[in-house]
């Protein structure tokens, strides 16, 4: 089984440059319809997937809406303070500087220039839920 996001931009063309650079998403498919924008795409970071899409007229981002409305983690990444800093160079709102979380990851937070939020973690200690407040079932 796999989950894929499903991403919706006001400008989808935008959106797959704006992720390339400030991320390092690669373009791995593009749609431009009849009408001549991009309709539908899909991006890669590593070995996951994210699709991009364009719902027509009617749609408004989460900027437009006054707030986020989805969040994406991205895990298991090898630097994000490196990440930071090239999100930040390229235009990245950054709402979380990089910060040691106690269930052993470190993270940052970020919002692209329609609204989306994204989360980019990686490990830095192995941390058992209970050691940090979790509990699982079972």
């Amino acid at each position: 089984m796999t989950i894929t996001p499903y991403l919706l931009y006001e400008d989808v063309g935008a959106a797959l440059e704006f992720l390339a650079k400030a991320f390092g998403f690669e373009e791995v498919l593009r749609y431009t319809g009849d009408e001549g924008y991009v309709n539908h795409a899909e991006m890669r970071l590593g070995d996951d997937v994210v699709y991009l899409g364009d719902p027509g007229p009617d749609y408004r981002n989460p900027g437009r809406l006054g707030g986020p409305t989805v969040l994406v983690g991205v895990s298991e990444l090898d630097d994000v303070d490196g990440l930071c800093e090239r999100a930040r160079a390229a235009g990245a709102q950054i709402t979380q500087e990089p910060t040691d979380q106690a269930y052993g990851e470190r993270r940052f937070g970020a919002a692209d220039p329609e609204g989306h939020h994204w989360h980019f973690s990686q490990p830095i200690a192995d941390v058992e839920p209970e050691d940090w407040g979790a509990t699982t079932p079972g």
